[in-house]
């Protein structure tokens, strides 16, 4: 841990002396739960959350209903975030190579996510959802998450929140810079991917709230540290401005109603095709390719690969029974893939091929229709 995040066990400022190597992960986790952000143990020198145990690799389960949490055990991620201090002693005092990883949504957290990865610039309407940027503006020089937020701020009037120096600013290992903002009120502020075609900020933007959690300060992972920039290291309160801009792009859904899960075009064609009607593209569709477009609210370790496999069998066995139309409901699950998992494109293939070819040996019929 860098020396900027030394901390001592009774202060909530950074401590000039050193903490022993051996249990600087325990004394972060215990500043974080006194800070009120429930914290869970990250997998060693890595970003993705410490490995379940024997039974939860292996049975699905809602995390809602698996003993290890009551237990005490740190299974299915975000979802066993704690605060309980003697949970934290027990998990990073023992195991002080252990990450740190913060469930935004409990914590009551916003952290803006701004990537800078190389990537191909998307078409205008996908750099900032639902602001349309005229084909005469010269996009000349526009590669990643800082420049889009920094046009983004510029269009309200406002400065950059990756130059906000009054709030939490950490500087990830891949270039990226996450600023973190407290909700300012009791607003079920969403996640999102910055790369979706649904809700989404702005391109190389993701949003990191209920659903999701955040790197802790001071984590080294293979590729580095994530470092705090200057001397703050409280979140300040949400901005007025980016609460309205985050309300405006979906991700403040109606409390009673459930979130939109945009259904692609293609995806409709495809049951359509088949004979289906407009409500079971709906349900279909929304069934099936949730838990994929779901993966993309964390950037890892929301078993990615396995939920993909599920689906193309799925698709497989509908295709199989003649309810979907292969090639449209291949390529709406492929552009639902790709938007969660950008840059990923040929392991989603050889996940789809795999899966469909599986499926496509059982057909799937509704409960009670014979073969």
């Amino acid at each position: 841990m860098p020396a900027e995040l030394r901390f001592s066990r009774s202060d909530s400022r950074p401590s000039v002396p050193e903490t022993p190597v051996a249990e600087r992960s325990l004394v972060a986790a215990r500043w974080c739960a006194r800070r009120g952000w429930p914290v869970h143990p990250l997998a060693a020198r890595r970003k993705t959350p410490a490995a379940n145990c024997d039974h939860c690799r292996t049975d699905r389960h809602a995390p809602g209903t698996c003993p290890c949490l009551r237990a005490g055990r740190w299974c299915h991620g975000f979802h066993a975030a704690t605060l309980d201090q003697d949970r934290i002693q027990q998990w990073w005092g023992g195991r002080p190579e252990l990450g740190i990883g913060v469930s935004c949504g409990p914590a009551g957290l916003v952290v803006v996510d701004i990537d800078a990865h190389p990537a191909q610039t998307p078409a205008r309407d996908r750099i900032l959802p639902g602001i349309a940027i005229p084909e005469g503006v010269d996009l000349t020089g526009l590669a990643n998450g800082f420049h889009t937020l920094a046009v983004l701020a510029a269009l309200r009037g406002q400065p950059s929140p990756a130059d906000d120096a009054a709030t939490l600013r950490v500087r990830t290992p891949s270039g990226g810079l996450h600023v973190w903002y407290r909700a300012a009120d009791r607003r079920r502020w969403q996640s999102s991917v910055g790369s979706s075609p649904g809700r989404a900020l702005a391109w190389q933007v993701d949003i990191r709230a209920h659903g999701s959690y955040i790197v802790a300060p001071g984590n080294t992972i293979g590729a580095g540290t994530y470092t705090p920039v200057g001397d703050v290291r409280e979140p300040a309160p949400l901005p007025a401005w980016l609460a309205q801009e985050l309300e405006r792009t979906g991700h403040l859904p109606a409390s009673s109603i459930p979130a939109p899960r945009p259904v692609p075009p293609r995806a409709q064609q495809a049951v359509l095709g088949a004979g289906g009607s407009r409500n079971r593209v709906r349900r279909t569709l929304e069934a099936v390719l949730a838990p994929v477009e779901a993966c993309g609210l964390v950037s890892e370790g929301a078993g990615f690969s396995d939920v993909l496999n599920r689906a193309a069998y799925t698709l497989g066995g509908l295709i199989a029974a003649g309810r979907l139309l292969q090639d449209e409901a291949e390529n709406a699950l492929r552009e639902t893939a790709a938007a969660a998992r950008p840059g990923q494109e040929h392991r989603i293939q050889h996940i789809i091929d795999s899966g469909l070819t599986a499926g496509l040996e059982r057909p799937l019929r509704p409960t009670g229709e014979r073969p």
